[in-house]
């Protein structure tokens, strides 16, 4: 749930939207309605198939962040002591807890009752190799994929009779009108998304040479030339689809090592949120018996 800024533009570049089917998230959303930090989004949709497009009707409500899409996670880390910039490379299990060692500063003083890896598979794996083996190699057979994004400024509106598509042809799977969401202001902006299988195959290819065969794709549904781009490669950007049933989450009393995430609840917002929330619970179970 990630946007890219600079000055009076803006741009949801990662998770374009989320879905609330369960009844515990739908409350939550609803709160984050009320603190203004999410609205619905009524994006008028198409499907883009060759030779010809077609609207997309659903009654299915998605919502987004406001004004973009990393407000929610703003709003719920409001009230928590963060430490930002601190890149965790090494974690071991001590006698008198955990101990964490990290990039920019070495040994972290304190020691902690239970630590909560909540990132892509591939980055717990490498964490866990010595606390937990078992836990990292399930972590290392979780195959994530990689989605290029392309953002895209204009000085016009864009002429095009829909806010969103889903892209069954070519490079694209996904484009939206960002500016159409509820609270974005600023210039037009666009939001293009490879398909997994294509970033795969592009993962090393530079930026430039990415945003010309999207920028291609995107005329050929019918998109006019940006004033100006950005692109972003997103390493983990989802599971593949042929894997074991995910368990939602994982924590071991043994030692106070909770994983959660989407990756273990089958993707999405709302399965990251679901998996967090349960894990959060049986934390409160363990460490109240203590």
């Amino acid at each position: 749930m990630s946007a890219r800024r600079e000055n009076d533009w803006q741009c949801d570049h990662g998770a374009q939207y989320f879905t609330a089917q369960d009844r515990a998230f739908r409350a939550e959303v609803a709160r984050w309605q009320r603190a203004g930090a999410a609205a619905a989004w009524p994006a008028r949709l198409a499907v883009l198939d060759e030779p010809s497009p077609k609207a997309h009707t659903t009654h299915i409500e998605r919502f987004v962040g406001t004004p973009r899409m990393s407000a929610p996670a703003r709003l719920l880390a409001d009230t928590l002591p963060l430490t930002t910039d601190c890149t965790i490379e090494k974690v071991l299990c001590e006698p008198q807890g955990w101990r964490l060692w990290s990039t920019e500063h070495g040994a972290i003083d304190d020691n902690f009752d239970a630590i909560v890896l909540a990132m892509p598979a591939p980055q717990v794996a490498p964490l866990l190799r010595a606390p937990a083996p078992e836990l990292a190699a399930m972590a290392h057979s979780t195959v994530m994929r990689a989605c290029w994004a392309l953002m895209l400024r204009f000085d016009d509106e864009v002429p095009l009779t829909f806010d969103a598509a889903f892209v069954n042809h070519g490079p694209l799977r996904w484009m939206a009108r960002d500016s159409s969401k509820p609270g974005r202001g600023g210039p037009e902006t666009w939001l293009l998304h490879a398909t997994a299988e294509w970033s795969e195959a592009h993962l090393d290819t530079p930026a430039e040479q990415v945003a010309a065969a999207l920028l291609e794709a995107f005329a050929r549904c019918g998109g006019p030339t940006p004033a100006a781009w950005t692109a972003h490669r997103w390493r983990h950007a989802d599971v593949a689809p042929e894997r074991d049933p995910a368990p939602g989450y994982v924590w071991r009393d043994i030692d106070g090592l909770g994983l959660c995430g989407d990756w273990l609840n089958g993707g999405r917002v709302e399965g990251a949120w679901l998996s967090g929330r349960a894990l959060g619970h049986e934390m409160l179970r363990a460490l109240q018996s203590v």
